[in-house]
């Protein structure tokens, strides 16, 4: 693989970088800028999406034709990365979770019709979205095999029973990806369907404290009691659901990466300026070689995680599932992310720990990393059996792992 990003992805790059320095990173100073729960005041975001949009900055990871720019997985990792460097980025240029992954596995698996009722208005930014998949207990965490929320098939509908918590952005969406079991299969016994807020027999019962910051829309908890899904808001087969989960939580898993590695990079950014102005014992911070160590740690930690999720993204543009290199770059950049702004923290002491900078921010926020999206123990077990299971583990290049 060749590491040398495409001409299209330079330019991206550079224009991003541009916006986020110019547009995004001023604000996070600014406490009108944002909203109860942390985040980009929503009056304000959609000035930004507009500039964005007039920018050709929208929905890169989306094909021209539907009016995104058509960007490969590897060049999206190096535009994330710049988009995430302000906590206000991913939002700004839709490519924030859970729109990001949502419009990703809709835009591979979803039939037209399909596509323009529930996928076009995510990428216009009409609407928001999200997708119920989680369960309080006994119900399905990182094991979608102990789902408990229910499909039955009542004539051309489905009606739904159930419970679903932790979803991410459902106190603000309207576009839903629903995974409910339909039978006792152990591997076809999942399906996923497509509903409305405004449909009936379905509630946000709560929006759910977290340490925070949040996501629009917050993590909630869903209480499904008799809501009807025509058959046709299904997405792919009967018992396909398993399959759709795979699809949507690859890419999405990796996106994460791309977007934490913009954070890692920042943390360590607002480090270093203060550890090269500040004075102790007669010379900058800087020149201490204890915290040059400290940099040095963590810059090695975000360099690996760089390298994981660019071949991760590479063997995603072959064609290949990269179960393993997606799961090694989850963990790997999960942990750097954590390093970063801790490191950055301890080296501007009481300036890191205050909220004169984004660094308290970006802690909170980066705690979730190791949880979301499988934790990084389930991915280490997914990793361990793979080694133990599979031949081809340490084998360069193309493997059978493809769709």
């Amino acid at each position: 693989m060749d590491f040398t990003l495409s001409r299209t992805a330079q330019d991206f790059c550079a224009r991003i970088r541009q916006f986020v320095a110019t547009e995004l990173i001023p604000l996070e100073a600014d406490p009108q800028t944002y909203d109860a729960h942390e985040n980009l005041d929503p009056t304000r975001l959609q000035v930004l999406r507009t500039k964005a949009r007039a920018q050709g900055l929208w929905c890169l990871q989306m094909p021209r034709e539907r009016g995104g720019q058509g960007l490969s997985m590897a060049d999206m990792a190096a535009c994330y990365e710049e988009m995430n460097r302000s906590i206000f980025g991913p939002v700004v240029f839709n490519s924030a979770a859970p729109d990001d992954g949502n419009m990703m596995v809709l835009n591979k698996i979803a039939t037209p019709a399909q596509k323009d009722r529930w996928l076009q208005p995510i990428i216009d930014g009409a609407v928001r979205s999200s997708f119920a998949m989680t369960e309080p207990a006994p119900g399905s965490g990182s094991d979608p095999a102990m789902m408990l929320t229910s499909a039955t098939r009542e004539g051309d509908q489905w009606r739904i029973q159930g419970t679903k918590h932790f979803i991410t952005g459902a106190g603000v969406a309207e576009h839903f990806i629903l995974i409910a079991r339909t039978s006792d299969d152990a591997r076809k016994g999942l399906t996923a369907f497509l509903f409305h807020r405004d449909d009936p027999g379905w509630e946000v019962v709560r929006r759910i404290p977290i340490m925070g910051p949040e996501e629009h829309g917050g993590h909630c908890e869903l209480r499904f009691d008799g809501l009807r899904i025509p058959d046709e808001n299904r997405l792919m087969g009967i018992g396909d659901g398993l399959k759709v989960t795979q699809i949507r939580l690859g890419p999405a898993r990796l996106t994460h990466c791309m977007r934490w590695l913009g954070l890692a990079r920042r943390s360590l950014e607002i480090a270093g300026d203060y550890v090269t102005q500040r004075q102790a014992f007669g010379q900058a911070l800087a020149d201490h070689e204890g915290v040059q160590w400290m940099l040095g740690e963590a810059a090695l930690q975000i360099r690996t995680g760089r390298l994981l999720t660019m071949h991760a993204a590479w063997k995603l543009d072959q064609g290949d599932f990269a179960r393993a290199e997606v799961s090694m770059a989850k963990v790997a950049v999960a942990d750097a992310l954590h390093k970063a702004v801790d490191t950055a923290i301890q080296l501007c002491g009481a300036h890191g720990y205050s909220r004169d900078t984004p660094l308290e921010w970006i802690y909170r926020y980066a705690r979730q990393a190791r949880l979301v999206d499988g934790a990084s123990e389930v991915h280490k077990m997914v990793l361990a059996q793979r080694l133990l299971h599979d031949d081809g583990f340490w084998r360069w290049g193309p493997d059978h792992d493809r769709p």
